[in-house]
């Protein structure tokens, strides 16, 4: 039996959840007034989540999967996603090289 090697790589730059949504509606070629009709907020609103001075709420995350088919977990799991990758790129220090088993620690040690 072989066994397969799983390696995790995660997004170190963060992707504020504004970007992604100037991203989709430059993608639709919606301007921001057109998208703030189509949710039934003010334009101001719409534009501060842009620019990244306004969070995506639960209710916003319901009504941009409305209007623009992106599902609202999408949506309102982007300011995590963001908020992990600078934690990481802050505080992830990837150890050297890891050891194997204790001996090769110990090795390591100089004992």
């Amino acid at each position: 039996m072989s066994s397969v090697a799983v390696t995790r790589v995660w997004s170190d730059l963060p992707i504020p959840p504004g970007e992604v949504l100037r991203e989709e509606i430059e993608a639709l070629g919606v301007n921001q007034t057109q998208l703030a009709a189509a949710l039934g907020r003010p334009v101001q609103v719409v534009n501060e989540i842009v620019r990244g001075k306004k969070a995506i709420t639960q209710e916003t995350a319901l009504e941009l999967e409305r209007v623009l088919g992106i599902g609202a977990h999408v949506w309102a799991g982007l300011p995590l996603g963001s908020a992990r990758a600078k934690w990481r790129r802050r505080r992830w220090r990837p150890i050297a090289s890891k050891p194997t088993n204790c001996t090769e620690q110990r090795k390591k040690r100089g004992r």
